[in-house]
């Protein structure tokens, strides 16, 4: 296969402040990647393993190089020294050593990067030639792992995760400030920002390359200022040992030594229990391995996401763009509630354990072990960039994005312990302790602004929160003991990952109506959801209404709901939507007037039965009206959405985008 150039793709805006260090790498051109890369990505183990073959081989190498030299005894390196055959074998070995290095500067040579204004692309392979290509407008992460001997070297693995299975772009190796200036650049180009931030970060003055190598090795993982932090959780590693031997694993672990111990005593054989040592020495490992890459674990706000952080030999952290998280789990293990602890997951839509990284930790896990105290720390850095967007608009500040999440902070922290209708919870019925022995009091669920929750569990607490512009789907299932019982049970669908959006043992009614008003919600939220440019509202006006004078003035609704949107909540007296501008059946809209495709979601009120969700749901905007992953095939009826998509007639206003068509998304 020959990859030929194709048209040329726009180059990146120009640069400055502190990732003006990495504008080298992305102007456009193609760049290679650390001259150490060969020797990092196998050269070494390469070295040692012929080295091993060579000195297990001696005898055989001598015999082909000399005929009938010592078959039994002697010392073959003493053999060919003392018949004058060295030159030979280090004329040999240097003839080798020239291939290797010769095929390693080949890889080397073949293996390219560019990053551009749209995209990241990494082409490799002599033989078999690899592209890939990352768009950065779907970047679902970036993350910088920094293993021993790379560290020594001074050099980094930079890994962008996007969406599927196998689909993450690696640049292994780069230097490590190139690394880090790098990921910052590629956020700002993917953020939407016009430029970086002029104020920069500190500046790197280097001592000399062996301390600025052990100043490396013996930093901490986080530094705060490099990173633009302001606010940062860090898990106590005393708690974090605790955790571990007080997890299902280590309870598996005692059962079947409890259960050896009573073989013994009962049979008096201790033969099989030499077999055991290498299941020892393997959980073992799986401790050490935990730890150790656990120690050091903080989690950070910072401008572009989510950072996240741990290891203590080996090191790796991960930016988390925002809008990139699809659902958050605070869960309680049955073993730490005396102590009070809970642990964070997430689902993203990416496999960080793919053929491409085995990091499976910083996949789904955001806090490991903390108290009720650090759920809530890790929730206001979590919440702000999911939901907030719905809550206070596209243009809001950091400030009143926060304060946009507020009520879905305060309701996750009051809610963990709670059961029954406390807190405003729908619970199962009490004829759903047939199905729900132990939780039906605790299984419910609530809506807040920007997300749904569920309650679950009894033995396990959980509290899973589902930010509206990540719905995928909502179903609603009913067994025949559910039927019977009047029950039913509704899935949120989101990405898949740990974390399962699923509440049981519901009242067939409320079980309806959380599976319309999901719907209908997702669909208003995802059509102001702009977290796949999450920075391109610091250099976008605020959105304007159009007043009935025909003029346009900036609304200062303090929610934002409805900010802009001609006969939806803050717009100012007498503004109406002009024809095509409103839903059909809404305020403004002309007589007879249909929805585009999409525009409902199947089953609610006005929807055709049947409608299905698109297969590239999976995208952030999915759910937009319109966009990709849109539901396709429903038409709104007279009870269609009244402030979706609500935009008066004529050219668009500045701040204001224009949404296509489904078949144009597709």
């Amino acid at each position: 296969m020959t990859f030929r150039p194709g048209p040329p793709l726009p180059p990146a805006p120009p640069r400055r402040g502190d990732a003006a260090a990495a504008a080298p790498l992305t102007d456009g051109d193609w760049h290679r990647l650390h001259p150490l890369t060969p020797l990092l990505k196998g050269g070494i183990v390469l070295i040692v393993v012929l080295g091993y073959v060579l000195n297990s081989l001696r005898d055989r190498l001598v015999d082909v190089f000399i005929p009938g030299g010592p078959r039994e005894d002697g010392d073959p390196v003493q053999y060919v020294y003392e018949h004058g055959a060295v030159g030979w074998v280090l004329l040999g070995v240097a003839g080798l050593l020239v291939v290797l290095i010769g095929l390693f500067y080949l890889s080397w040579r073949m293996h390219e990067f560019r990053v551009t204004g749209e995209i990241v692309e990494v082409r490799s392979g002599v033989l078999f030639r690899n592209h890939r290509k990352a768009r950065l407008d779907r970047i679902q992460g970036i993350n910088i792992q920094r293993p021993l001997v790379p560290r020594l070297f001074g050099t980094a693995k930079l890994e962008i995760a996007q969406a599927g299975n196998d689909a993450n772009v690696q640049l292994a190796y780069l230097g490590v400030k190139a690394a880090d200036d790098l990921r910052q650049r590629i956020l700002v180009l993917a953020s939407g920002a016009k430029d970086d931030d002029p104020a920069g970060g500190p500046t790197r003055v280097s001592h000399g390359v062996l301390q600025d190598r052990l100043g490396e090795v013996f930093s901490p993982e986080l530094d705060p200022a490099a990173v633009h932090a302001t606010r940062i959780v860090k898990v106590h590693p005393g708690r974090l040992i605790a955790s571990m031997l007080l997890s299902g694993t280590t309870f598996f672990i005692l059962l079947v030594v409890a259960a050896m111990v009573v073989s013994v005593a009962l049979t008096g054989e201790y033969g099989f229990l030499f077999g055991l040592f290498p299941a020892v020495i393997g959980a073992g490992g799986y401790y050490v391995r935990k730890f150790s890459r656990s120690l050091q674990y903080t989690i950070a706000e910072t401008r572009d996401g989510i950072r996240i952080g741990f290891g203590l030999v080996s090191t790796s952290n991960e930016t988390l763009p925002p809008g990139r998280i699809h659902a958050v789990s605070v869960a309680q293990p049955l073993f730490w509630r005396p102590f009070g602890w809970w642990d964070v997951r997430i689902n993203r839509a990416t496999n960080a354990g793919n053929g491409a990284s085995n990091n499976q930790q910083v996949s789904s896990i955001v806090l490991p072990v903390g108290t009720a105290a650090d759920v809530r720390e890790v929730l206001d850095i979590i919440l702000p960039g999911l939901v907030g967007t719905v809550v206070a608009g596209p243009a809001a500040s950091q400030e009143a994005l926060r304060e946009g999440s507020a009520e879905a902070v305060d309701v996750v922290d009051d809610s963990l312990t709670t059961t029954g209708d406390r807190g405003g919870f729908v619970h199962s019925p009490r004829r759903g302790a047939w199905l729900r022995p132990l939780s039906s009091r605790r299984n419910g669920y609530r809506f807040v602004q920007g997300a749904v929750l569920l309650r679950l569990g009894a033995v396990w607490r959980s509290l899973v929160v589902v930010p509206l512009p990540r719905v995928q789907s909502v179903k609603v299932e009913q067994g025949p003991l559910e039927r019977a019982l009047r029950l039913a049970s509704v899935h949120v669908h989101t990405v898949a990952g740990p974390v399962s959006p699923r509440v049981g043992a519901l009242d067939a009614r409320d079980a309806q109506r959380l599976w319309s008003e999901t719907a209908h919600r997702a669909v208003e939220a995802a059509a102001v959801d702009t977290t796949h440019r999450w920075r391109a509202r610091e250099a976008r006006p605020a959105p304007g209404t159009h007043a009935a004078d025909g003029s346009w003035v900036t609304s200062g609704a303090p929610d934002g709901s409805g900010t802009g949107v001609p006969g939806g909540p803050g717009a100012p007296a007498g503004a109406s939507a002009g024809p095509g501008a409103g839903v059909p059946g809404g305020p403004g809209a002309p007589a007879g007037a249909s929805a585009e495709p999409g525009a409902r979601v199947p089953g609610g009120p006005g929807a055709l039965a049947g409608a299905s969700a698109v297969p590239d749901a999976g995208v952030p905007d999915a759910g937009a009206p319109g966009g990709r992953g849109a539901l396709a095939g429903a038409s709104a009826g007279p009870d269609a959405d009244r402030r979706i998509g609500a935009v008066p007639p004529g050219p668009l206003p500045a701040g204001w985008t224009d949404v296509p068509s489904t078949e144009a998304a597709r």
